[in-house]
């Protein structure tokens, strides 16, 4: 055997085991699972959607609680109107006109509504006449008022009459513009607070 036989047969097992080493296993990172990313999508979708949903549906709730207290506000100033609105007579009488009729019957509604609420009413007179014979006339005045009122169901203690004759004139001035102004009953609330609107009045 020559030398360079012997060498060609020395390296065949060298060879055969560098053939049968293990290559290393090439590692792939996992695939995310294609139904778990999507149910997870739409989770943080719906939880989103959710939280939008409950902050629209609070601003709408604020929106709705500030309009309605806008509302009633306006209404119960409306009604505090109506109580202390002002009423007229014709001379040297306390007959309750049909204007001051209308004007005493959405008093009579405010007032039922609101049982807690009680009014001052105050007669006053022209200035013609002197200041005894128009005193009675005032005083004669608010009780007119006060009995109508009563008769349409509202209890005559809710009510303070006075009477002030001419000594407060709402206008200045001997024309009889000035004295039909002056011949009138006014209205003070007295105690308690509107707080409930009649239908009369929406």
């Amino acid at each position: 055997m020559n030398l360079r036989h012997a060498v060609v047969i020395a390296l065949v097992p060298v060879m055969a085991l560098g053939a049968c080493k293990k290559r290393p296993a090439v590692t792939t990172a996992p695939t995310p699972d294609a139904t778990t990313e999507s149910a997870a999508d739409r989770a943080r979708a719906d939880s989103i959607r959710l939280a939008n949903d409950r902050e629209t549906a609070e601003r709408d709730r604020a929106e709705r609680e500030r309009t309605e207290r806008e509302r009633l506000a306006r209404e119960t100033a409306g009604a505090r109107e109506v109580l202390t609105e002002i009423v007229f007579f014709e001379y040297d009488s306390n007959e309750i006109t049909p204007t001051a009729a209308e004007i005493l019957q959405l008093k009579a509604a405010v007032l039922q509504a609101n049982p807690g609420v009680r009014l001052r009413v105050e007669g006053h007179a022209d200035q013609r006449g002197s200041t005894e014979y128009n005193l009675a006339l005032g005083q004669r005045r608010a009780e007119a008022v006060r009995a109508y009122l009563a008769n349409y169901g509202v209890n005559a203690d809710r009510f303070t009459t006075v009477s002030l004759g001419k000594e407060r004139p709402l206008a200045e001035g001997e024309g009889e513009d000035a004295f039909a102004r002056n011949r009138r009953v006014e209205f003070a609330i007295a105690a308690g607070e509107v707080r409930v609107v009649p239908q009369e009045l929406r």
